[in-house]
């Protein structure tokens, strides 16, 4: 226990609801606002201003959001250049297969890819191979296994979705309406 405890330490990967739970999530926050609610700004500036250029600028923010979410998670937990610049497609990946769970699957994919990314880096004489690879290996499977459109086309359960990312997004949207 003492040699993972060591390893973990080496790594600096810290198991705790404060790295995971405020700094992970505050800045997955700035990334949504540096992307999407920026893009949604500048797009609406362009629409009731009647400027075409505003409304592309604002469309190619938005669409950066799963990036950016993923890239600000990856900065919060402190990951290595290598395993943060993968963290780019892990974001778009969970954005678009994570249906309604929308940050949610972001958050939860980016902390396991960034935290395997970060437990391989540097650990081999072929880095620049290995770290990007397991980053976006464990990030899109991630998100490909528990995305609802994945499941729900591929690995049909018997149930409408077994993913966790929609069953969470339901339970919260339930619980909203009660």
């Amino acid at each position: 226990m003492e040699k993972v405890k060591a390893f973990l330490k080496r790594k600096n990967i810290e198991i705790s609801a404060k790295r995971y739970l405020i700094d992970a999530l505050g800045a997955m926050a700035q990334g949504l606002f540096a992307s999407l609610l920026i893009g949604t700004i500048i797009g609406t500036l362009g629409t009731q201003l009647g400027v075409e250029a505003l409304v592309i600028i604002g469309n190619y923010a938005k669409a950066a959001v799963g990036p950016a979410m993923a890239a600000a998670i990856g900065y919060a937990l402190q990951a290595p250049p290598l395993v943060l610049f993968s963290l780019a497609a892990v974001g778009a990946a969970a954005n678009e297969l994570g249906g309604a769970g929308g940050p949610f699957a972001v958050l939860v994919v980016t902390v396991f890819a960034a935290e395997v990314g970060k437990a391989v880096s540097k650990e081999t004489k072929i880095d620049i191979i290995v770290t990007p690879f397991a980053t976006v290996f464990v990030g899109v499977g991630l998100s490909m296994w528990w995305g609802p459109q994945a499941l729900s086309e591929e690995l049909s359960c018997g149930r409408q979705s077994c993913s966790p990312f929609s069953w969470a997004s339901s339970s919260l949207l339930s619980w909203e309406l009660r």
